[in-house]
Formats: structure tokens, C-alpha cells, sequence
């Protein structure tokens, strides 16, 4: 065995303290943390060791090489995309499914049996979000896979429909996909799927500066394609306002015609932790998949997503997962494993994490976090709005506020005016482009935030934008 190997095994507990010690220094001092790397120079390139260093050698190296580059993006005012923390609990789940390090995929063979745990903390996750428990659903690396996994079921669907098993033959012709606003998540799923990013029939927005389906645009497409069965990507919260389809409309268009209905939910979806925002939400459990992104406001490390598929389809998405060439898993159906039911074969245990945040906060601690997320963006939002310097490109809806330069004449600023704010590496945006304007995103969903940091941000815009004059 290798020297280092061994020296390492024996003092396991002493590694683990170290790691423990410096991970505990972070996050205490999380806050204080860079947002933003100001100097990324790295040193060149290591070379491979020959034995090897051993693995407090190894943490040098890191730290003198690459922890500077370690931002505080975990931290309460990096806003940028739309990027969670991480609770305590969910770095306990963490740390432990990495010790116990388990390929989560049957919950009745002999062997690994860890997806009992998946399938538990589902369930919890339909309690917290009041979803039924007709959906089946599973852990995947984020939105995008999540998004790849309920179209994947839905383009087997639709083939079904058409006479025709997409899994075992392949594409062949065009499949209608209707939509509105999506997010590119599901633009690169429908390019993977073989289904096209460009053969999208896109759909009117509703007026008033809307990114939501306009209901009687879309029926009027659908009308067009003459009962041809279609599906339909909708938004539970689009990425630049927040916006959402509206789910009871949609449904009832559903009782009517022949189409797939996946909703991307990727934030917007714990709007139902809220009792003031769940309204934003309801008709949603009448859609056939649904995509829910845990890393961002449920609080869990990085990477962490659920899908959402109505049980009745389980045929359809075992013909589309299923290992077709592995006779040893026996029947899919009869002998339930998530080898049959999602694109991975290997995968961590990525429920464990949920699980320890949801049974240590609970419901009423999540419907805490959500709404002073609400809160901190509407108080953002109304010290942009009573701003001389800044306006609202579109309302607060939810956790996001989009805004740019009040002055128009001063668009080709805006990037400079973000660039130096972000340079401070008190605060970290994204810029955006929304109703013909150059803008800046900030998005609220770190369970840290608190009034100050956006007192703190807001002082900081101010001096910026004086800078800049």
C-alpha cells in the first residue's frame, strides 16, 4: 500500500479535525467573505507527484494555491444567479453522505439500500411544497438534469401518442413544444433530447410587462395543430421577474386537449412555503412533471435537484431509463430501482443533505426562509424605486428584483456600474438584458440574508453609482 495512503488511513481522525477546523473558520467568516475574486492570478500548473504528498501536504498546497479563489458564495449577499446557501443541517447530510458514500438505487434488494431515504425525503418534499403524493420523484445533479429527466418522459409520451417507441427508435420528424419565457435549462434539454432548441412554437406573453403565457395565444396555437399531441413547458417563475404561468388556466385548457405539461419550478416553486405567495402555485399538481431545484431556496450544498413525474407514467419512464442490457436488476417494475427511472447510474446520495434540513427546520422554518427572502427583495425593491440613480424593470414579484439606471441615456454604463459594484466583493449581481434595457439581476434565497446586508447594499450602489457620475 501506498506510504501516504496508509499514514493517512491511520490518522483519519486527525485529518477530519483539521478539515473541520479550517471548513469552521469559513463559515464563521462567511460573511466577511470576498464575493467576488479581485486577483485570480494562480500560480502555473502543478505537476503530478510521483508518490504522491499525503493529505496535509496536499491541504498546503490548496490553500497557498487555490483557497484564495474560494468566494463567499454560500454567503448572505451574493446574489448573483440564483444561488442558495447552505443550512448547518444540510452541511451535516452533506459531510455524512460523503463518509457513508452510497450509490442510492433499490429499496428492496440486498446491498445498498440508501434510496429508502431518497424516497422518504420526497415524500417530505411533497408535505413542504403541498404537492400530492401521485408524483414519483427522485434527486438529480440541478435544474437542468431535472428538466432533461421530465421532458425525456415527456417526448416518450408524445411518441406513444404518435404510434410510435421513441426510447428504442429514435427521433424521427419534428415534436411541437410550446412555451412562452423558458430558461435555457430547458432550451439545452430539448437540444440533448434530440427534439431541437430551435423547434419551439413560441407563445405570446401576456401585456403589461408579463413574461407569463398568454392564455388565449397559446389556445389559439394549439387549435392550429389540429389535435396533433404537443408539449407545453411552462414557468413557475421566470429567471429575469419572477413571473408565472397560470397553472389553473393551463389545466383547464388540459381537460380539453391532448399535451405533456412540465413546469419549471426551479426556484419558484417553494413559493407554496408561503402563505401570502402560495397563490402563485395553485393548479400546479395538475401538470404532468415538475422541476424543483433544492441548491437554491431549500438551502442545500450544491448539486441538488428534484423531478416531478405523475406515478401513472412510470411505464413511460422506465422505457426511457430503463438498463435494458443489465438482466441482473430482474424486472424494473416489479423490483423498484432509480437505475430504471432516471438518466444517472451512479450517483451520491443526494436526498441525505434535504433530509437533515427539512427534519431540522421543518416546515415552519422553511416558510420563515422563504418569507424574509419576500421581505429583503420588496424592501430592495422600494429603496430602488424611491431611488434617484436606479429604477424597476419590471415588479417584485417574488425574490428577485430587476433593475438598471434610471437615466436611459446612461445604458452603456450599466455593465461598468456592475462590474465596479461587484469588484468590491461586498456584493455580488448578474446582469441581465429585459424589455430592451441592459440590467441588473439580484435574487434573494440565502437563508443568512438579513436586513442589514441590503441597508449595506444599498449604500454601497450609492457610492458606486457616484463614482461613475
Amino acid at each position: 500500500m501506498n506510504e501516504h495512503l496508509k499514514n493517512d488511513s491511520v490518522n483519519i481522525g486527525n485529518l477530519l479535525n483539521i478539515i473541520k477546523e479550517q471548513g469552521t473558520d469559513y463559515l464563521n467568516s462567511i460573511e466577511e467573505r470576498l464575493t467576488s475574486v479581485i486577483n485570480n492570478t494562480i500560480s502555473e500548473r502543478q505537476d503530478l507527484p510521483e508518490s504522491g504528498f499525503g493529505t496535509e501536504e496536499a491541504l498546503r498546497v490548496f490553500n497557498e494555491k487555490f483557497e484564495p479563489i474560494m468566494v463567499g458564495s454560500g454567503g448572505p449577499r451574493y446574489w448573483g444567479f440564483v444561488t442558495g446557501g447552505a443550512t448547518p443541517a444540510s452541511i451535516a447530510g452533506d459531510w455524512l453522505t460523503t463518509v457513508y458514500d452510497q450509490n442510492p438505487q433499490s429499496v428492496t434488494e440486498q446491498g445498498d439500500a440508501s434510496a429508502k431515504i431518497e424516497m422518504e425525503t420526497i415524500q417530505l418534499l411533497l408535505k413542504l411544497l403541498q404537492l400530492p403524493e401521485s408524483f414519483l420523484g427522485g434527486f438529480v445533479s440541478g435544474a437542468t438534469m431535472s428538466n432533461f429527466t421530465c421532458l425525456a418522459v415527456g417526448r416518450q409520451w408524445l411518441g406513444k401518442e404518435q404510434g410510435r417507441d421513441i426510447a428504442k427508435e429514435g427521433i424521427s420528424g419534428t415534436v411541437k413544444v410550446l412555451t412562452a419565457t423558458p430558461h435555457s435549462s430547458s432550451i439545452k434539454s430539448l437540444s440533448l433530447l434530440g427534439l431541437g432548441s430551435g423547434n419551439i412554437i413560441k407563445i405570446k406573453t401576456e401585456e403589461g410587462n408579463r413574461e407569463a403565457i398568454h392564455i388565449k395565444d397559446l389556445e389559439e396555437n394549439i387549435l392550429k395543430l389540429n389535435g396533433e399531441p404537443f408539449i407545453l413547458i411552462s414557468s413557475g417563475g421566470t429567471v429575469n421577474t419572477v413571473d408565472f404561468d397560470d397553472f389553473k388556466a393551463i389545466s383547464r385548457l388540459k381537460e380539453k386537449y391532448n399535451f405533456w405539461w412540465h413546469i419549471d419550478a426551479a426556484f419558484g416553486g417553494f413559493a407554496a412555503c408561503s402563505e401570502t405567495h402560495q397563490h402563485l402555485v395553485e393548479g400546479w399538481e395538475y401538470a404532468d412533471s415538475i422541476t424543483v431545484d433544492c441548491h437554491k431556496w431549500l438551502n442545500v450544498p450544491y448539486e441538488s435537484a428534484i423531478f416531478l413525474i405523475k406515478e401513472q407514467y412510470k411505464i413511460l419512464q422506465v422505457e426511457t431509463f430503463q438498463n435494458s442490457n443489465a438482466p441482473y436488476l430482474g424486472d424494473p417494475l416489479e423490483n423498484f430501482s432509480y437505475l430504471n427511472f432516471l438518466p444517472e447510474n451512479s450517483r451520491r446520495l443526494k436526498a441525505l443533505p434535504a433530509w437533515f434540513s427539512l427534519m431540522a427546520y421543518g416546515k415552519k422554518g422553511y416558510q420563515e426562509i422563504v418569507d424574509n427572502n419576500i421581505t429583503w427583495a420588496q424592501q430592495f425593491g422600494q429603496m430602488i424605486e424611491n431611488s434617484h440613480d436606479f429604477k424597476l424593470l419590471a415588479p417584485v414579484r417574488l425574490n428577485t428584483v430587476c433593475f438598471t439606471l434610471k437615466d436611459d441615456t446612461r445604458q452603456n454604463e450599466v455593465e461598468q456600474f456592475l462590474e465596479k459594484l461587484n469588484d468590491t466583493g461586498k456584493v455580488f449581481m448578474t446582469p441581465t438584458f429585459y424589455n430592451q434595457h441592459k440590467g441588473i439581476r439580484a435574487a434573494f434565497v440565502n437563508w443568512m440574508t438579513i436586513e442589514k446586508d441590503i441597508r449595506q447594499v444599498f449604500d454601497l450602489m450609492n457610492e458606486v453609482i457616484a463614482e461613475i457620475k
